[in-house]
Formats: C-alpha cells, structure tokens, sequence
C-alpha cells in the first residue's frame, strides 16, 4: 500500500483528506504544520505528498522548495484557497505536479492522484520479450528531449507508455499534462490547448492557462491526435515548431520549453493521404514513432496482467481471489480485441459477480477453454466479434442510446463505444430496432 503524506494545517481538512485517501486504497500520514513533518518524518519514503497552500510558519510553497532541496523527486500536489493564477504558476515552476483548489471535490483530487500514480507501476508488467524490449527502448528514449509518437490499437497502454516515458526522463518532478483531443470539443480544445485571456470570448471570465502552460518544463501528452480538428492542427504546428503559443485574446506570445508525446489509434499517414491530417504535422510528431502491439501479439503478458489487476481489486475489496485452470485456459484463447483494458474490465466484472474466490470462466466459455470443443480461431474471433456487436446494441438500447450511461454498463469509456460504433458499423436504426 503506497504512503501519502499530508500537510494542512486545518484540522477538519486534514481530516477529510486523510479519511478520502483511505478510501482510495492509501495509507496516509497527517502533520498540521510542515515544519514538524520535515523534522519527524523521513518523507523519501512517501509516493505522493499533498499541501496546503497558507500555512502558519511555512507555507506549501516554501514546504515545496524544501522538499526539493533534499534531493526528492516525489510528486506534490497543491490545495489553495487563495488561488490565482500567479500562485499557481510558481508552485508548477518550483516542481508541484499539480495544485486543487478550495473548496476541494474529491472526485478530482481523486483523478488527479490516478493521474500523477497511474495503475501501481503497472507500466512494468511485462513478461513477453516483445514488451521487455520495448520498456528498454522507451527508458532510453525517455533521457532525450525527442519528440514521440506512440502508435497503437486502443487499449493497448499507450497513455502508461507515456507516462513511463515522463517518469525515466530528466523532466519527472515537473508536471505530466495529458489532453484528450477526442474527448474535447472542437470549440474547446484550442482554448484548452493554448488558453484564453480574459474577456476574449462569451464566458471568459478569467485568464486561464492552457495545457501547454501547464506543461512547461515538463511533459505534454496529446492522447488520440488523430482526432484533431484540421483547422487546429496549423496552431499546433506552430507551438511545436516555434515553441511557443498564443493564448486566445492575448498580445504577445508565450515562449515554452514542453516535451511532447502523442498517441493515435490509426495510420497517420493514411489520414495525411485521406486529406485528414497534415503532413508538415505528422513529420514533426514522427521523430521517433513507437508501435504499441497488441494484447494478441504478446499472449505471454495476459496471465501475468490478470495477476495484477487481480491482485489490486483484491486489496480494494479486503478479499484475495485466484485464478482458476479453466479461467487460465479461457482468457488464453480469447483474442482480447480491446487488449489491455478489455482484459482489466473482464477481471473487474469476473471478480465481482463470482460466487466463489476460485475464479471461472463465464459459463459459455467453459467448455471451449477446456479443450472439448476447439473452434478455429478465425471463427472464434468471428462469433467474439458478434457477440460483442450485439451486446453493445442492446445496451445502448437499454440505455435510451447514452452512450455515456452504455459505457458505465460495459465498464469501458465513452470512446471505446464511439470507436465500437464505427469499428462495427452500428447504424441508429439498428440502435432503435427500426
């Protein structure tokens, strides 16, 4: 169980933070005042560290610069009350990985610490020899400031793949920024890619800074850049080209030292020949482009994988299940078209309506895990195909077609329905029975 320390000095948010990184599955450690805990504690032996900012004695700012001093490279996060942009800027300058503000939602105190400690290190989980090369590569890449490109079928890591790259780089105490550019509207992505200024358009009520911004010194992660608007791609170029950004309704450029990553799930060539994307773009994101294989291709990490996911629903749950021959044998022959995250809601949903600790297989995969009915596999992953296909209709059916509320039922994301819908070439007419 990872240890986090935290330092405010109102009681009741201590408290309330202690209590909330409980429940998140931490064993967390509360001081009222930073000065006691830079005396009494050994704070090298924590994974994550989260301050207040206003602070008697010592405020989060300078609690941070001390950390620093000693040579420690955990993450910190911020909470303040008195948050202005300046304030907020020079805690990311200084080396906090991210600031909440007050009053605090611990839903996204709660993202913001999966973000900053993604899957327990899951990125190491790897027995193939496909993927223990690829971790070598990526650690040697990671001590460069290179420019990569990260290709791969959805599910299969990337964004851990990412993340490991910022972890093995000389840019790790300084802030990962991840933006979805399928999950942002083309209205909204340039402003959350470069920022606004005040008043520059209906609703801009403040200066917000942009994920470039926010990033700067450390790591930007544009996730799924295939889906990038074209118009918006020419403004992108230039931030990486120029490193620099112009923030909407703002008078001089902002010069930028960010480290980018991207992710696609498709070939970005056949989209710069599709007219979908730019070319001139697509050569400034190639620099070093890495091939993610899919879960199919390396079948040596799916025991290993399912031992893991296993193993942190098990602390979740104060329960300790294993895995059974026949569940072995099941999860083997089966294809895992959504890889990675496909196989980690499959030990979640087996985990959680089995009847016993010994997990088994579904009941209708039992017998062809087993060996007394061996399909080919290009029929297996045919009838795996349909099945799925169907499911996925009758619960947008169910659902009144919300693909936000389909995609809680499945326990997948709203993208994967949306790539589904188009992968299988589900019509609104089968959606409705028509």
């Amino acid at each position: 169980m990872k240890s986090v320390l935290i330092v405010d000095d109102e009681i009741d948010m201590a408290t309330a933070l202690k209590e909330t990184m409980k429940r998140f599955g931490f064993n967390p450690t509360v001081y009222n005042n930073p000065i006691d805990a830079l005396s009494k504690e050994n704070i090298a032996d924590y994974s994550l560290v989260i301050t207040d900012m206003k602070m008697p004695k010592m405020n989060g700012i300078e609690f941070l610069q001390e950390i620093r001093k000693k040579g420690l490279f955990i993450p910190v996060i911020v909470i303040t009350g008195y948050g202005t942009v300046e304030s907020a800027v020079d805690a990311m300058k200084l080396g906090a990985t991210d600031y909440i503000m007050k009053p605090v939602s611990f839903d996204a105190l709660k993202r913001t610490v999966e973000r900053i400690l993604p899957a327990d290190n899951s990125d190491l989980v790897a027995e193939s020899s496909v993927m223990k090369n690829l971790m070598s590569i990526i650690r040697e890449v990671a001590k460069s400031d290179i420019t990569v490109l990260l290709a791969g079928e959805s599910g299969t890591g990337k964004e851990i793949i990412a993340r490991t790259i910022h972890k093995y780089s000389n840019r790790n105490i300084k802030p990962f920024v991840a933006v979805n550019c399928a999950a942002i509207s083309e209205s909204l992505l340039e402003s959350e890619l470069f920022g606004h200024e005040r008043g520059s358009f209906t609703g801009a009520v403040e200066r917000r800074l942009g994920k470039f911004e926010l990033a700067n010194e450390g790591t930007l992660l544009l996730d799924e850049i295939s889906e990038m608007d074209f118009s918006l791609q020419a403004k992108l170029l230039r931030a990486i080209q120029e490193r620099e950004i112009d923030r909407i309704g703002g008078k001089a450029p902002v010069k930028l030292d960010v480290r980018i990553i991207a992710t696609t799930n498709k070939d970005l060539m056949t989209e710069v020949k599709k007219g979908t994307f730019r070319e001139d773009l697509y050569y400034r994101l190639n620099v070093f482009p890495v091939r993610i294989p899919p879960l199919r291709e390396r079948p040596e990490d799916i025991l290993p994988l399912a031992e893991f996911f296993l193993h942190r629903l098990s602390q979740k749950m104060g329960k300790i299940f294993s895995i059974s021959g026949e569940l072995k044998g099941y999860m083997l022959n089966n294809e895992w078209a959504g890889n990675v995250r496909e196989l980690e809601n499959f030990m979640y949903r087996t985990a959680v309506i089995s009847g016993t600790d010994n997990l088994m297989p579904p009941a209708d995969g039992i017998a062809s895990a087993a060996g007394t009915e061996q399909a080919p596999y290009a029929a297996k992953v045919g009838r795996m195909k349909d099945v799925e296909r169907d499911l996925i209709i009758k619960t947008l059916r169910e659902t009144g077609n919300n693909r936000t509320k389909a995609a809680d039922v499945l326990g997948v994301s709203v993208r994967t329905i949306r790539n589904k819908l188009k992968d299988y070439n589900i019509t609104a007419d089968e959606i409705k029975g028509a």
